[in-house]
């Protein structure tokens, strides 16, 4: 098909996503879609994403349209360059879409804390659709685009990939370039994909995947195939339980969805066995450590000099202006972990919580490497403790919210891959089921995946 007849499919499912309220858009426009098709369809060569429609999360920058990363402080804010994926994604035949709406500096776990307001989760719009990449989540699973980017720093793509029912990829750290990405926590922020199903995933995340001379922490490794390959079942793996990612209490609908999983697994001929992860139980506690102490220092840059808003009255010094733009441009969440992150690095308290959750997280990791220098190929969990929770339901405890991450934070502490994808529903909503590979080791995982999602509908159903 014709790139301009997609961009025009697109433009009215966005029109009409709008229309219902999800808000899960910042940023689009018909004129912009016909460019990109125009791009597309001058191209001499089939290109490997010919024409896909990509919602970007807004705290990826694109030269089009504002990058505000959902927030007062940098409303109306346009990059003069393309993030790094975004340069790849176009010159492998994508179109960018529309900017979709995020938890303020991606820091949150439902996408209410947009200063342009919550998204709605397509499947129950009174429930929230996770984050911080709520909006890419949202528009993928409302079947506007078949793929998003996200960016994950402590589970803000696997666990609204979780609540909508959708694939949603994590890559290793340094996999892919952060050059664009407006950074929150530098040593956990991955670029990462949504799908509407592994392979379409795992093409997007194959065109962003290599070394850039422009991003010093990506890694020296080849670029990811566009194709995880078609591997008739799983006999030779061996995938692990963590039991400590199976608690009591857990979530029944949650259970019953990974025990389908588990079975499936079992039924394509690979081995499971029972390990332990015994540190993953501080990742919560040493997460909310180490990423607002990163952002203190990131987010320090917006001031009202450089970037965005100012805020300034007559009679104001430099420090007022300061005080102004900040206390109105940052909302609560992003206040709050401001001032978390900048007392843990203050002089006296550094050691006890910062060096500490350092050390702490050196030891999630070697859990990680001894699970898999065992004999283990892959791992198997619940990405999420719950199905989708109200919104409201735990805005007025941070604590709480924080626990969504529970399942999903200690892979990013470790910097490894993962990824979740449907496994059943509980009550009509999704389930999610998380694989979790050794360092650069996407290929295996999302080879497994597909075996997965073909023996396991979305709905829960084995075939």
């Amino acid at each position: 098909m014709k790139a301009a007849a997609i961009a025009r499919e697109v433009a009215s499912r966005l029109a009409e996503t709008d229309s219902i309220g999800l808000n899960a858009t910042l940023d689009w426009s018909a004129d912009l879609l016909d460019r990109e098709a125009a791009r597309v369809d001058a191209m001499l060569a089939p290109m490997p994403l010919h024409a896909m429609p990509i919602a970007v999360k807004d705290n990826i920058v694109t030269v089009e349209q504002p990058s505000t990363c959902a927030s007062k402080i940098l409303e109306g804010y346009v990059s003069p360059y393309n993030a790094t994926a975004i340069e790849r994604l176009r010159a492998a035949g994508a179109m960018v879409a529309c900017k979709a709406n995020m938890d303020e500096f991606a820091m949150g776990s439902s996408t209410e804390n947009s200063a342009f307001g919550r998204v709605k989760n397509p499947i129950d719009h009174s429930r929230v659709p996770g984050g911080s990449s709520g909006g890419s989540a949202a528009l993928v699973a409302a079947g506007v685009v078949p793929t998003a980017l996200g960016s994950e720093t402590g589970g803000s793509v696997r666990q609204p990939a979780s609540f909508c029912g959708i694939v949603g990829i994590k890559p290793s750290y340094g996999r892919v370039s952060r050059y664009g990405l407006i950074a929150f926590g530098s040593s956990l922020d991955c670029i990462s994909v949504f799908g509407n199903n592994v392979a379409n995933a795992a093409a997007v995340l194959g065109v962003m995947s290599g070394h850039d001379h422009l991003d010093a922490t990506t890694a020296r490794e080849p670029a990811l195939p566009l194709s995880p390959g078609d591997l008739p079942d799983l006999k030779n793996l061996v995938v692990g339980l963590p039991r400590e990612y199976y608690p009591a209490d857990l979530d029944p609908g949650v259970r019953a969805g990974l025990d389908r999983a588990i079975a499936a697994v079992r039924a394509q001929g690979a081995e499971v066995r029972e390990v332990s992860l015994p540190h993953s139980k501080y990742a919560v506690p040493t997460y909310y450590i180490v990423a607002p102490a990163e952002a203190a220092s990131n987010l320090a840059r917006f001031d009202g000099v450089r970037y965005g808003v100012r805020r300034l009255k007559d009679g104001d010094d430099v420090a007022d202006m300061y005080r102004r733009t900040r206390g109105e441009g940052f909302g609560p969440e992003v206040r709050r972990r401001i001032l978390v992150g900048t007392y843990v690095l203050s002089a006296g308290y550094y050691d006890a919580y910062y060096g500490r959750a350092q050390a702490v997280r050196a030891l999630i990791a070697e859990d990680f490497r001894k699970v898999f220098s065992g004999g283990v190929d892959l791992l198997l969990t619940p990405t999420t403790p719950t199905p989708a929770f109200k919104a409201g339901e735990k805005a007025d405890d941070p604590v709480a919210m924080y626990y969504a991450d529970v399942f999903v934070c200690a892979i990013s502490l470790a910097g490894l891959p993962a990824m979740s994808i449907p496994v059943g529903r509980s009550d009509g909503l999704p389930i999610g089921a998380q694989i979790i590979a050794p360092m650069f080791q996407e290929q295996r995982m999302l080879a497994a995946a597909q075996v997965l999602e073909r023996v396991v509908s979305a709905t829960g159903e084995v075939r």
